[in-house]
């Protein structure tokens, strides 16, 4: 990262939504790798990632899309869509969403000259379509490629490609506002989900404040098998439920044992 985050308030809940951007992603010719990679690194940053919609290369569906994330979280991702293709629509319905016109950014024209005079590229129209941005936008650089995506208000757009876009986020991470961090803890029940399904229902009812989700896998020993997770931010919370989770499958045990 380039910098610690900037934290508010430790009590506050910063949420987010991600866009995921691209018809080859739902035609399946793209396999999206950056879903998994910003749930943990927002996560891992105190940022809770509440929302993943993916949209085709359509500027009315990116604009409805872009408009509702936007009204109902701290910040938005985009990923996918600011290249130098035809397609590549982000930048000009991100600009509609906010309703502001969209021209070429001088500093991201110099900043792509530049770097195409270190690797001998040409600026031509194709490649000037990734200086576009909104009015008002704010450039979000990476040390991949140069050509930078850019953030307008809560909005943050970046690249498709993986190791651009993690880039990209790193340098965005120091401006962002960040939240208490979600801790968790796994543990492994050794019986079928079935067993421990009313006594788990149990638990999560008396502790609303904490996350408690089952999540089945298939052991080469035992057959299948689940592992319990349990979130929250309070340390004293978490471990207190992990206690009457690990107490809860130990009956679960003696019981199926006993027949």
């Amino acid at each position: 990262m380039t910098g610690a985050p900037e934290n508010k308030s430790k009590s506050e809940i910063v949420t987010a939504g991600l866009l995921v951007i691209g018809d080859e992603i739902l035609s399946g010719r793209t396999k999206d790798k950056n879903i998994g990679f910003t749930a943990d690194y927002l996560t891992a940053i105190g940022v809770d990632l509440k929302e993943v919609r993916v949209v085709p290369d359509d500027e009315p569906e990116i604009v409805a899309a872009l408009n509702a994330l936007r009204a109902r979280y701290t910040y938005v991702f985009t990923t996918g869509g600011i290249g130098p293709t035809h397609d590549d629509i982000t930048a000009d319905a991100v600009a509609k969403a906010f309703g502001v016109p969209i021209d070429y950014n001088p500093r991201a024209v110099e900043i792509l000259r530049a770097r195409l005079a270190q690797t001998g590229g040409v600026m031509n129209e194709a490649r000037m379509r990734m200086t576009r941005m909104p009015a008002g936008a704010e450039l979000v650089l990476n040390k991949i490629s140069a050509a930078p995506g850019f953030r307008i208000e809560n909005v943050i757009v970046m690249a498709g490609i993986p190791a651009v876009m993690q880039a990209m986020l790193e340098y965005v991470t120091p401006q962002l506002k960040t939240g208490a961090k979600m801790l968790s803890e796994t543990v492994r029940a050794d019986c079928r989900e079935g067993d421990i399904g009313t006594e788990l229902g149990a638990i999560a009812k008396a502790h609303p404040d904490v996350m408690i989700g089952s999540y089945p896998f298939m052991d080469e020993k035992r057959g299948a098998n689940a592992h319990v997770v349990i979130r929250a931010r309070d340390p004293q919370r978490l471990a207190a439920v992990k206690a009457d989770v690990e107490a809860m499958l130990k009956r679960v045990h003696a019981l199926l044992a006993a027949g």
